[in-house]
C-alpha cells in the first residue's frame, strides 16, 4: 500500500508562482493570504522578503482548511539601489520605475518559508538572482506600462511576460524571478523530512 501524498499548499495569488509548481510535477491547492505587505518591514530587502514569506506561510497555515497540509509562503522585491521595490502603485511609478532601472543591475529577492502544518515546523531562506536590464526607450516604456502588466509584479517586471524582451540577462536561478526557486523548495522541504518527488502528481 503506497504512503498518501501530502497536500501541498501555495499561499500565493501568483498565477505565475502556481505555474512553475505545475510545472515541476506539483499539484498544489491555492490559499490566498490576506496578508497587508504596507505594513511589514525590515532592514535590508533580502529580510523584508523572508518577513513577508513567513507572514504570508504564518497566515495561510494557521486556516483550518491548511491542517495537515505543506503550506509555502513566498514574496518578491526588486532590491535597486539598496530600497525594496514591490509592485509599483500606478502607471507614474512604473515609468519612472523603468527609467531608472534601464541599462543597470537589480537583485530580485524571493523570500521563500516552507510550513509543515502537521508538526509545526517551518524551514525559510531567501534566494536572489541578479537581473541586468536592458535599455528599452521611453516609447516602449510607455507601451509596456500600458499593458498594465508592470502593477501586477514585484519590481515592475517579469521574464515570463512582455518585458522579457527588456531583460538581457540574469545570474541565478530563473525561476525565481519569476516568483519561485525550485531548487531552495526542494532544500526547504528536505528540511522538514519530505522529498519533493513525494510531492510529485503520480
Amino acid at each position: 500500500m503506497t504512503a498518501q501524498r501530502p497536500r501541498l499548499v501555495l499561499g500565493s495569488a501568483s498565477p505565475a508562482r502556481l505555474n512553475l509548481l505545475r510545472q515541476a510535477g506539483l499539484a498544489p491547492e491555492v490559499i490566498v493570504s490576506g496578508v497587508d505587505e504596507d505594513v511589514l518591514s525590515a532592514p535590508t530587502p533580502a529580510e523584508l522578503a523572508l518577513v513577508l514569506a513567513r507572514a504570508k506561510a504564518a497566515a495561510v497555515a494557521g486556516r483550518p482548511e491548511a491542517a495537515g497540509a505543506i503550506v509555502v509562503g513566498c514574496d518578491s522585491v526588486l532590491e535597486l539601489d539598496g530600497e525594496a521595490l514591490g509592485k509599483p502603485a500606478d502607471t507614474e511609478e512604473a515609468t519612472s520605475r523603468w527609467k531608472a532601472m534601464r541599462g543597470r543591475e537589480g537583485i530580485l529577492r524571493t523570500g521563500h518559508c516552507v510550513t509543515d502544518t502537521a508538526t509545526g515546523r517551518s524551514a525559510s531562506a531567501t534566494a536572489s538572482t541578479t537581473v541586468r536590464f536592458g535599455d528599452p526607450t521611453d516609447a516602449e516604456i510607455a507601451v509596456y506600462v500600458a499593458s498594465g502588466e508592470p502593477l501586477h509584479v514585484a519590481g515592475a517586471f517579469t521574464l515570463d511576460g512582455r518585458s522579457a524582451p527588456f531583460i538581457d540577462s540574469i545570474d541565478g536561478d530563473y525561476g525565481n524571478v519569476i516568483g519561485l526557486s525550485l531548487p531552495l523548495l526542494r532544500r526547504l522541504l528536505a528540511e522538514l523530512g519530505h522529498s519533493i518527488t513525494d510531492l510529485w502528481e503520480s
